[in-house]
């Protein structure tokens, strides 16, 4: 009975606890830190490579190079068999075709005034996290063009997911800076159609789906209730061994003076 009171008191705490810290460190006016993308045209142009993204290399007059593709390795390279190494991170795909184009002019004479060209087929090396109450949480590959719409989409925010109350964060690596981070309610987005707060993702971004305070309190009741589970669980299994019952192997014993039945 007392263990009852005690665990009542626990539950009445937690739920207290949980409902205080609901309310998350979110500021509306973050969102002006962040793009909107019926406002700005992100493209492959921007993009700047880092292994372990991946290219194919169109140069229709040296077929050493044309439509060979290369994965950028861990030191930042890619290499040819007449041209060598050549270092590819940390630079967009226009300013590689322009480096190598300078590469292949010292073997070839090309002909026109882009005769190398550079195409991602792999964004591989960019990613923002989508974390919580979601079916697929972890990293997602990073393409450009991600908004928080998109992005919860894919993931999926389970039953549990507080819709109300998503957090849009953009990290600050500065101990002086501040992240920056708004709430969005994708119920509005999905069932109303209101985008106004649908913006676009950058490289390193996370989005936290919380649970609801009930799935909270469920949560936190299940993790103080398990190890004390575990622990009765354990203290019957040694007794009933003392006394002759349950023996571990899916046996009973019969009694300290065994015998059996």
């Amino acid at each position: 009975m007392q263990c009852l009171r005690v665990i009542s008191k626990v539950i009445v705490s937690l739920i207290i606890a949980i409902s205080v810290t609901g309310c998350f460190s979110s500021y509306p006016k973050n969102i002006e830190a962040f793009l909107r993308p019926d406002k700005v045209d992100v493209t492959a142009e921007n993009y700047v490579l880092q292994p372990p993204d991946q290219i194919v290399v169109y140069c229709s007059e040296v077929p050493e190079i044309h439509q060979q593709s290369q994965l950028i390795r861990p030191d930042g390279k890619i290499s040819f068999e007449d041209l060598g190494e050549i270092e590819a991170a940390g630079r967009t795909p226009a300013q590689l075709a322009y480096f190598l184009r300078d590469k292949v002019l010292e073997l070839y004479k090309l002909e026109g005034d882009n005769p190398v060209d550079i195409r991602i087929v792999a964004y591989q090396s960019k990613k923002y996290y989508v974390l919580g109450q979601v079916s697929t949480p972890g990293p997602q590959v990073y393409s450009g063009r991600d908004t928080v719409f998109s992005a919860l989409a894919l993931t999926q925010p389970t039953p549990l997911a507080w819709l109300g109350h998503i957090q849009v964060i953009r990290p600050s690596r500065d101990k002086n800076v501040k992240p920056k981070i708004f709430e969005v309610n994708f119920d509005r987005m999905a069932a109303h159609g209101d985008m106004s707060k649908d913006v676009l993702l950058q490289d390193g971004d996370v989005i936290y789906v919380p649970p609801t305070i009930l799935a909270a309190v469920a949560m936190k009741i299940e993790e103080f209730i398990r190890p004390i589970g575990r622990a009765l669980s354990g203290t019957y299994m040694v007794g009933a061994a003392g006394r002759g019952g349950y023996t571990g192997t899916g046996q009973y014993g019969g009694g300290r003076g065994g015998g059996g039945y």
